[in-house]
């Protein structure tokens, strides 16, 4: 076989959850994506084509790192909004964050909160932005 085995194909993200009706609400009513369902599987449509699944596994443990990140133009205007929606922001220790939780140290602004199943989610502001 030549050629990149797998360079043409579409490749898609996915993490687990304990609860696809509490992530299903999370992501499309909270977060405001769109969401479909399949077989008791969830997708993500994310801007751009994107897709990421999020599968049910009863014995859900949570990510202990962040699975997916949003890229935002006005970092306090989305968590500003987050907030409003009810999205508590994490704090984590050797990170600098003002009273919002954003982290404004090296790399672009960025602030952590969780699903209802634990998972770690991000909103960063875009460079140049």
């Amino acid at each position: 076989m030549s050629g990149p085995i797998l360079g043409g194909s579409r490749a898609f993200s996915g993490f687990s959850s304990n609860d696809i009706g509490k992530a299903r609400d999370f992501y499309g009513k909270t977060l405001g994506l769109k969401v479909t369902e399949a077989n008791g599987i969830l997708n993500l449509h994310l801007e751009g084509g994107g897709r990421v699944v999020i599968y049910p596994k009863p014995n859900h443990e949570p990510a202990s790192f962040t699975v997916l990140n949003f890229a935002v133009a006005d970092i306090d205007q989305a968590v500003d909004g987050l907030a409003a929606a009810g999205v508590r922001f994490e704090r984590y220790q050797g990170f600098e964050q003002d009273e919002r939780g954003i982290h404004r140290g090296e790399g672009p602004p960025i602030a952590w909160f969780k699903d209802p199943a634990g998972n770690i989610l991000a909103v960063l502001q875009e460079a140049g932005s």
